[in-house]
């Protein structure tokens, strides 16, 4: 056994002392739809609901005596800190971005209590590690890195121990989310080549597949910080290192919106809560679904820290990526009779779920923005025939999204 394995079983071991090992539960419903024997690993019944306790637990026992832990977090890793603080009586100061979900700032609070305070600083993660990072350095105390650690990336790696354990054996294919690369570094360095990874990434965050594209870490011109547990402009240093060797076929690009259908489907279906980075792994199955049929597939469910005031903004994105909801701007006509004409043309499934004047385009014409609701995407294609046979104007803005921002 490497060295490793060996400090990553320890430090499984040693959390038993603080929790249990996650559940990890075969999914017959996943397992039905892709003919796969499909487990998930429950990381989001964690006590922070989050794998990210693993690696602040083993980081800062490693630090005896040590009074004062900073760290920067976008929730997940500020809250494992939290609740280590609290469990060992030390001193705690965690700076989180100020986009950074409300639910999400108010668990940090809860878990760490009196030990810790909060510092809500920058716009993007990197912003907000920057600041935690000079305070450190001015203040003193130990800096607890979300990632880019070796004894976090060791912490993590504690969840592959668990699933080797609980399954038996090695499972054939691991899905792993990736952010700055900390869990998928430490489960990937494991496994070895015992099992097949196959990493995970949303598309407004992809810094391991840029970093693999380069060669070595690259920061990304732009991040989307809706998947915000794995929104991360630049792999870590560290876990680079450890998977600078994966090949770019194994890393798989979720757009953000496809990522909201698994939320939902799962939240509807399984009764499982998962953030958005906690759906990366079970979504991405249905891109490798030939390559893993008949094989045993384990997905990490990294989180389940979910905002509900988000769900009405995750139910949206995931009825127009599934072409279910669209939205125009219709040029209509300023004469009685002209509203009911176009209602006559709507179809049986067509639900209108907004309908808004812009403002008058023409001394004779109106501009409205409509949102519609329908029950299959080919029902649009019927939509769109009878406007043009009725001679309506539209402009399909459902894609567009910098009139998205301002209008929908």
């Amino acid at each position: 056994m490497s060295d490793f394995m060996t400090r990553a079983r320890a430090a499984e071991q040693a959390m038993r002392e603080v929790f249990p090992a996650t559940p990890l539960q075969r999914n017959d419903h996943l397992s039905a739809r892709y003919g796969a024997d499909i487990w998930l690993k429950r990381e989001d019944l964690s006590p922070v609901r989050s794998y990210k306790i693993r690696g602040a637990f083993n980081a800062m026992r490693k630090q005896p005596g040590q009074g004062l832990f900073v760290c920067a977090s976008a929730g997940n890793h500020a809250q494992g800190v939290a609740f280590m603080c609290r469990h060992m009586g030390v001193r705690g100061v965690i700076f989180m971005p100020v986009t950074t979900p409300q639910q999400k700032i108010q668990k940090t609070r809860m878990f760490g209590g009196d030990q810790v305070e909060i510092h809500l600083t920058g716009d993007y993660f990197d912003q907000t590690l920057a600041a935690a990072q000079a305070w450190c350095a001015q203040e003193g105390g130990h800096f607890l890195s979300p990632f880019d650690d070796a004894d976090v990336i060791e912490g993590q790696a504690s969840l592959a121990v668990e699933i080797e354990e609980q399954l038996g054996g090695v499972p054939d294919h691991v899905v792993l989310p990736v952010g700055g690369g900390g869990m998928s570094a430490g489960v990937a360095t494991w496994f070895g080549d015992r099992s097949h990874c196959i990493f995970v990434e949303p598309e407004g965050g992809a810094c391991l597949r840029a970093a693999l594209a380069a060669g070595h870490p690259v920061k990304l011109d732009h991040v989307d910080n809706f998947v915000d547990g794995a929104a991360v402009g630049r792999i870590g240093e560290k876990t680079f290192e450890l998977l600078k060797s994966r090949h770019m076929s194994d890393v798989l690009v979720m757009p953000e919106d496809r990522i909201c259908t698994t939320i939902i489907e799962m939240l509807n279906v399984e009764g499982i809560v998962l953030e958005p980075a906690g759906a990366l792994s079970v979504e991405a199955v249905a891109d490798v679904q030939s390559f893993v049929r008949g094989k045993t597939v384990v997905c990490v469910t990294s989180g389940g820290n979910f905002d509900f005031e988000r769900l009405p903004e995750v139910k949206e994105r995931a009825q127009r990526y599934l072409g279910v909801k669209k939205y125009f701007l219709l040029r209509l006509p300023q004469r009685p009779g002209a509203l009911k004409e176009f209602l006559n043309i709507l179809g049986p499934d067509d639900d209108i779920a907004r309908f808004e004047y812009m403002k008058k385009s023409a001394r004779n014409f109106g501009s409205v923005l409509i949102g519609i609701e329908t029950a299959r995407p080919e029902n649009f294609e019927r939509l769109y025939a009878r406007l043009d046979e009725a001679g309506f104007t539209y402009t399909d803005i459902t894609r567009n999204e910098t009139l998205a921002q301002f209008v929908i």
